[in-house]
């Protein structure tokens, strides 16, 4: 468990990565309604509350709750330079005992997507993960199709471990996801990452 009320705060070379505010709720807005055509292939269907304020308030509340309980990392990526929401990032559904794991998702906002931002966010994610949460194995998916994301998570030290039939919902439809995992101790080739 992370412990009541605290605070997660990573710094990367060009990103603070925190959690969600209620003063963010606009630039989401913005950036989500900006990316939609971008984002939509690659999600579960949006709500029909998705914009809504009362939405964002019950996310913020997710969040800190997630933090607080220990189950999840739910950050937003915020460019130093000028304080840009880009996108976010996840670490969920840990777990404990003899597991010790979680999974990551995350989205870009596309005026964002290919400069590096989610490189750097998920290498940080990572590394907090190994070394402040002491876990041991970091999971993530995505669609086959998904050809930047796979190699992102190459890159970031994960590595392939087969396909899942009928994952997840994504855009209305249950498809499969090519599954990924980045160990701690990696016996599969070392890796710079954590």
């Amino acid at each position: 468990m992370l412990g009541r009320g605290r605070k997660v705060r990573l710094e990367t070379e060009r990103l603070t990565l925190r959690l969600p505010l209620h003063a963010d709720y606009r630039p989401w807005c913005a950036l989500r309604q900006d990316s939609r055509d971008f984002l939509q292939p690659w999600e579960p269907t949006w709500a029909p509350d998705h914009f809504s304020r009362k939405s964002f308030t019950n996310r913020v509340y997710w969040s800190q709750r997630s933090v607080q309980t220990g189950s999840g990392v739910p950050l937003f990526l915020i460019r130093r330079s000028d304080s840009a929401l880009v996108g976010a990032i996840t670490l969920d559904n840990i777990r404990r005992g003899p597991a010790q794991a979680g999974t990551t998702g995350y989205w870009i906002g596309q005026p964002f997507a290919r400069q590096g931002y989610m490189r750097e966010a998920i290498k940080a994610l990572v590394h907090y993960a190994f070394t402040t949460l002491d876990l041991s194995r970091i999971e993530a998916g995505c669609l086959p199709e998904n050809t930047p994301s796979r190699r992102l998570l190459e890159q970031c030290g994960y590595k392939y471990e087969g396909v899942a039939q009928s994952y997840l919902q994504i855009d209305g439809r249950w498809r499969n996801h090519v599954l990924f995992a980045n160990l701690r101790s990696d016996r599969r080739g070392r890796t710079d990452v954590g």
